[in-house]
């Protein structure tokens, strides 16, 4: 039996800085979702080295990945994965009870984060009550409720309409200007390209070019 070894990335090499606003895109099948997995310590590169603030995250243990993921990391997925049992409220408080943190901060941290995506009448509304768009405010806002200093969103505009779309993405340039929170995206949404300090294209699982405002801002001065 022949045996073909699929490469989904191969010699990704990359930078994110401190607050920015970046997207990966690419077509489908270009290796995205699994840099950004790669990168949230989901999955594990077979070579390489993948680095959060300075710590060498392949050289760590579950458990400690675990922690990492918990302190310094958010994701926002596209298909929202909020718990259906649990109200807004209840499913962004659900990273804190794994934190140790107090009811009194834990209530505190939540209503600030359902008020920063404009939420805060919905707190009690399970997910089968809220729209698409709601739903996955209520995933950005538990993406950030314990304060990490980097967010992954996987395709988080692809279930919305135009409307929605265009709401999310300006909270979440939002909450990177005034919470200096670090956005990385996965999408091949132009809105979302519009907005991005820089964009990664990614084809066959390598990194093609890179775009964005610095770019034109080169390209304009010569």
């Amino acid at each position: 039996m022949d045996h073909t070894s699929v490469v989904a990335l191969d010699g990704v090499s990359m930078d994110v800085h401190r607050g920015e606003f970046l997207v990966v895109a690419g077509p489908s099948g270009s290796g995205k979702s699994t840099l950004l997995n790669l990168i949230a310590c989901l999955d594990q590169p077979t070579t390489g080295s993948i680095r959060i603030d300075a710590t060498e995250v392949t050289q760590l243990g579950p458990t400690e990945l675990a922690e990492l993921r918990r302190r310094k990391i958010g994701f926002v997925f596209q298909t929202f994965n909020l718990i259906p049992v649990f109200t807004a409220f209840e499913n962004v408080e659900y990273p804190l009870l794994l934190q140790n943190i107090s009811p009194g901060e834990r209530r505190q941290r939540v209503l600030e984060a359902l008020a920063s995506v404009g939420l805060s009448n919905r707190a009690d509304h399970r997910p089968d009550l809220l729209s698409g768009g709601e739903r996955q405010r209520v995933a950005v806002a538990r993406a950030v409720v314990h304060r990490p200093s980097l967010v992954l969103a996987d395709e988080a505009t692809a279930n919305l309409d135009t409307h929605n779309a265009t709401q999310l993405i300006e909270l979440m340039r939002a909450l990177n200007r005034d919470l200096n929170v670090t956005f990385v995206f996965s999408t091949h949404d132009q809105r979302l390209l519009d907005r991005a300090d820089r964009v990664l294209w990614l084809t066959d699982g390598r990194l093609s070019h890179e775009t964005g405002i610095a770019a034109r801002d080169v390209r304009a001065a010569s």
